[in-house]
């Protein structure tokens, strides 16, 4: 475990652990478990993709949705990332959440393709509807409005959040059972690194 001895910033390991589970062929290597908490206390809980790592880990969705306005009401959370290639490692990061810009938002919105930037803007995410034909009337609305080669505008309820890491933990898989377990812990400006029994 060099690289884990020799990293003493956790997010340059979460984006090493990432690129390594990438190249050794992991399906949807950027899946991670977002867990947030509803406004009565209950933990909640889906997957989403991660987008992005910079001081922290970058996600998309509807601000409206579901966990858009659990981020928003209680601005802190926590996920998962899981990978059996290279081998079994799972990495859980617990911390506060921020609303990325405006800015980084649209430059993001723009890279996606024309088909899924129409689903995102006709489909207000978690919100009840009548059927699937109703949202399906929707997207071709959108459809006919926006075709290919014309530009739609992100919606303002359309953006990301950065989870801002407090925790950062690092497991291993061993053959043995004894598995490998580092903990970093945010202590001021630097970060306390510590070694935990599997």
């Amino acid at each position: 475990m060099a690289t884990w001895e020799r990293s003493r910033e956790p997010l340059q390991l979460v984006a090493a652990w990432l690129e390594e589970a990438r190249a050794a062929g992991q399906a949807v290597p950027e899946a991670v478990t977002l867990a947030t908490v509803t406004r009565d206390g209950w933990p909640a809980a889906r997957m989403v993709i991660l987008r992005g790592i910079d001081h922290g880990l970058v996600f998309y969705t509807d601000r409206d949705s579901d966990k858009g306005r659990q981020l928003t009401a209680t601005p802190r959370a926590a996920v998962v990332l899981h990978w059996l290639l290279p081998s079994h490692r799972q990495i859980r990061v617990v911390g506060g959440v921020e609303k990325v810009s405006d800015e980084l938002a649209d430059e993001y919105w723009r890279t996606r393709r024309p088909a899924a930037r129409r689903s995102a803007a006709s489909s207000h995410q978690s919100q009840v509807v009548a059927s699937r034909a109703a949202l399906r009337d929707r997207l071709h609305e959108y459809e006919m409005r926006f075709p290919d080669g014309v530009e739609l505008p992100r919606p303002s309820r359309w953006g990301g959040f950065r989870l801002i890491p407090a925790t950062v933990e690092f497991w291993q898989e061993a053959p043995d059972g004894m598995h490998d377990r580092l903990r970093y812990r945010r202590a001021g400006s630097a970060w306390r690194r510590e070694r935990l029994s599997p």
